[in-house]
């Protein structure tokens, strides 16, 4: 009887282990199945988050537009005006604009880019960029950006003189309004001044250095421009003997998420060869290097 009771306990022991590691392993296996459904999901959450955002701007609603909206959101509209968030959730129904067209959506890590065609209430088109960045475990809206692009097809370029006398770069190639934060900060700043000498010297190789292979540039009244296109301008005005101008940063915004960053500046060419502009440069981070990926200039109207 002892030994029945025994074998009976000793059985019951075992059915009760086993029947926890079964409630482990079905856990585990559920949680790297959330894991795996949540990496995946990223981009349709982003896609998602930014189609919600314009459903608020269309209907008004702020309580939803400020949950979706980072802290230190900034809207630029097509001509160059800067609305902070506080101005853009004042008046969310003046900014509410149509996409033509499905957005392209890129994901960098923690930061994702939306961009594509918009059309707004008056029937004007622009073309925006929306970023995007993951913070407290939430996608949230960093920016928004328009420009109005060339219907032709002119090619953007940095700013050269007509009189063959070259400008001394101080600023930035000495000196920026910004206060570094971190070492990423400073490679992501590095690697701008890189490109922006580079340009200088009409060194298209060193240029392209500093610049992802899917590269893009957008700018007030020219037609879009690629890697290889910029890089083809670069040998033209080597060729021509034309000196450059890079913009004077006046303002400068720096958000580093993970293997990704924003910069968003306010700049002025010093003699004038073109208006003052908003510019915001999306970086990644490939192989221990920062590669900038795309560059939107909104040129500054003035009434």
């Amino acid at each position: 009887m002892r030994r029945a009771r025994y074998f009976a306990r000793h059985w019951a022991r075992r059915q009760a282990v086993r029947g926890l590691a079964l409630v482990l392993l079905a856990a585990t296996l559920v949680a790297a199945h959330i894991i795996r459904t949540r990496a995946q999901s990223a981009e349709e959450v982003v896609a998602a988050a930014d189609q919600a955002l314009a459903d608020a701007m269309h209907s008004g609603d702020r309580a939803l537009a400020r949950r979706l909206l980072s802290l230190q959101f900034s809207y630029t509209d097509e001509a160059g005006r800067v609305y902070s968030r506080h101005d853009f959730l004042g008046d969310l129904k003046a900014f509410a604009a149509t996409p033509t067209a499905d957005p392209k959506l890129t994901m960098y890590g923690l930061m994702a880019t939306v961009t594509g065609e918009r059309m707004a209430a008056d029937g004007s088109k622009s073309f925006f960029l929306d970023i995007w960045v993951k913070q407290k475990r939430a996608w949230r809206a960093l920016a928004q950006q328009n420009v109005t692009l060339a219907d032709g097809t002119a090619s953007a370029s940095q700013s050269t003189r007509g009189d063959g006398k070259a400008i001394e770069c101080n600023n930035p190639c000495q000196t920026m309004p910004y206060r570094v934060r971190s070492p990423a900060e400073q490679d992501v700043l590095n690697a701008f001044l890189a490109i922006e000498k580079a340009s200088i010297a009409h060194d298209a190789q060193g240029w392209s250095k500093h610049i992802a292979d899917e590269f893009t540039l957008y700018r007030s009244g020219y037609a879009v421009v690629d890697k290889a296109a910029r890089i083809a301008a670069i040998e033209r005005q080597k060729q021509a003997g034309d000196p450059v101008t890079v913009g004077e940063i006046q303002t400068l915004r720096l958000e580093v998420y993970g293997d990704a960053a924003a910069m968003i500046t306010t700049q002025m060419v010093p003699d004038n060869s073109r208006p003052p502009y908003r510019a915001a440069r999306v970086w990644v981070k490939r192989n221990g290097q920062w590669l900038m990926t795309l560059s939107m200039q909104t040129d500054i109207q003035t009434p």
